[in-house]
């Protein structure tokens, strides 16, 4: 078995509305964000994120942050593409306070990952419905960034 290889994809900043609290549920803290935009950029494809995806959030009782996000992405000449993906963040709970609050953490000191899966129907670009994709992430005050890469 050979060892896992990857080339960046693009780089996507998203911008988001404060969390809806849902609270506590059987399966633990349940938020729900709106995404109001972003953009993204990469070597291959460059656009905007769309308002009006949103990411069901779990706050489980491990302390973990289980994202669950839909977006579409718009790029420059006008090709959309859906983009989901799933992820966790975690890490120390004083670390974690600090990224709550909207400071400029480094992305170091704290486990920010997802895996982001694309459909289009889009010829151009119907390539990304053939790969599987992961991201490292980190937490503005405005929202998630991320470094998306294809595993090759």
């Amino acid at each position: 078995m050979s060892e896992l290889k990857s080339r960046h994809l693009f780089d996507v900043d998203i911008t988001i509305d404060p969390p809806q609290v849902l609270g506590p549920t059987p399966l633990g803290d349940r938020r729900i964000v709106r995404v109001t935009g972003g953009t993204f950029t990469g070597q291959r494809l460059n656009g905007v994120v769309l308002d009006g995806g949103a990411d069901w959030i779990l706050l489980r009782d491990d302390g973990a942050l289980q994202l669950d996000v839909r977006v579409i992405l718009q790029t420059d000449d006008e090709h959309l593409i859906y983009m989901i993906y799933r992820g966790i963040r975690h890490g120390p709970a004083e670390v974690i306070e600090r990224v709550n609050r909207g400071e400029d953490v480094d992305p170091s000191e704290y486990y920010f990952r997802t895996a982001p899966f694309f459909e289009t129907g889009s010829e151009k670009y119907g390539w990304l419905n053939r790969i599987v994709a992961v991201a490292t992430g980190s937490r503005r005050a405005t929202g998630p960034s991320y470094r998306v890469y294809e595993i090759l």
